[in-house]
């Protein structure tokens, strides 16, 4: 029953954590894009696309989360891996939110720099940007691999 509960548990907080940082990260990515684009306006410019590259990408680590949240569902499916196993299957979760919690926010903030940056810089560095997101992007990916290794197979 404890176990269930624990297992159950970690593949909420994987999706729940990841979820919120997610939220975080577009949360700021969006309060700068709009700064920049009302800077764009007011200076009759067109507004920029490349904006919303940076709002969006934190939502990708939710998508993550979600991948190793089905894989300890279907860990909690074994009853053996269930008994043996439960407290590994809280752990993974736990560990998988709180790595893509901080992959998206951290993804959010730079997104959010990267906007304040195009806007102050007349659009230049935009393929540099675009880097910084994919590095702390890789964070997300790494969480996401590492720790479906660590769930235990039937």
């Amino acid at each position: 029953m404890v176990g269930e509960f624990l297992g159950q548990l970690g593949a909420v907080l994987c999706f729940g954590l990841a979820a919120l940082g997610s939220s975080m990260g577009i949360l700021a990515a969006g309060q700068a894009a709009a700064g920049a684009w009302a800077r764009d306006i007011k200076s009759g410019l067109a507004l920029r696309f490349s904006y919303i590259i940076f709002i969006g990408a934190p939502i990708s680590q939710t998508f993550y989360a979600m991948i190793v949240m089905n894989q300890i569902q279907g860990a909690l499916g074994s009853a053996g891996v269930l008994t043996a196993h439960s407290g590994m299957l809280f752990g993974v979760g736990l560990a998988t939110g709180l790595g893509e919690l901080s992959s998206a926010w951290g993804q959010g903030l730079i997104g959010a720099a990267a906007c304040r940056c195009l806007s102050e810089g007349e659009g230049k560095g935009l393929a540099f940007l675009l880097i910084a997101i994919g590095i702390i992007e890789t964070v997300g990916i790494f969480t996401m691999v590492f720790m479906l290794g660590m769930v235990p197979r039937s």
